[in-house]
């Protein structure tokens, strides 16, 4: 009586195990999936891939300019803030271009170097841009991205999604994946061990 009492909670728990390593894949491929069709297109649409130094030659403040969040925009997503133009020098074929803070940047608006958050109010937004005007004019030579392939004549600062970003990415779906793959083999390497033990 104890023996099957026994049988039947082992069968229960690698029941559970087996489960337990089949929603961890599960979960997995669709963390996969939603990377794939979220963060792999930004990643290899981006031409900024190549990292050099950039030199600043000039940093100025015009007057405020009217950005929307993206093309075809309601009238509330449009909000005045002043224009930062930097100038930098790039060192890898000596041109002088414009720097823009990322990807996106370039996107929202070609004219500013960088764009603020429509949640931040007008005077935040001054103060930040002057800070970052600052910035720039005290620390002249700093490493920046550019287009090997010569399609885009601009740099930026930082990329979206940089290879490190994207592995980290991709690191816990596999985690979880090593792990279901595991569990589930350990359940297979448990029920093959019982059914040879009942045989002998």
């Amino acid at each position: 009586m104890l023996r099957k009492k026994l049988v039947t909670a082992q069968k229960r728990g690698e029941t559970r195990a087996l489960c337990l390593g089949l929603g961890m894949v599960a979960c997995s491929m669709m963390m996969y999936f939603f990377i794939g069709i979220t963060i792999v297109p930004f990643y290899t649409k981006s031409v900024w891939t190549t990292e050099t130094v950039c030199k600043v030659l000039k940093a100025n403040i015009k007057d405020k300019v009217l950005c929307p969040d993206s093309e075809g925009s309601e009238d509330e997503d449009i909000f005045p803030y002043p224009c930062l133009q930097v100038w930098v020098n790039l060192t890898a074929s000596g041109q002088e271009v414009m720097l823009y803070q990322t990807e996106d940047t370039l996107e929202r608006n070609p004219k500013c170097s960088y764009v603020p958050s429509k949640s931040e109010n007008s005077k935040e937004v001054k103060e930040r841009i002057e800070t970052i005007a600052s910035n720039f004019k005290k620390y002249q030579t700093f490493p920046c991205y550019y287009d090997p392939g010569g399609m885009q004549t601009n740099v930026i600062l930082s990329r979206l999604y940089p290879p490190k970003g994207l592995l980290f990415a991709f690191l816990w779906p596999t985690l979880m994946f090593t792990g279901g793959c595991l569990i589930i083999i350990l359940v297979k390497i448990s029920q093959y061990v019982s059914v040879l033990s009942a045989w002998q």
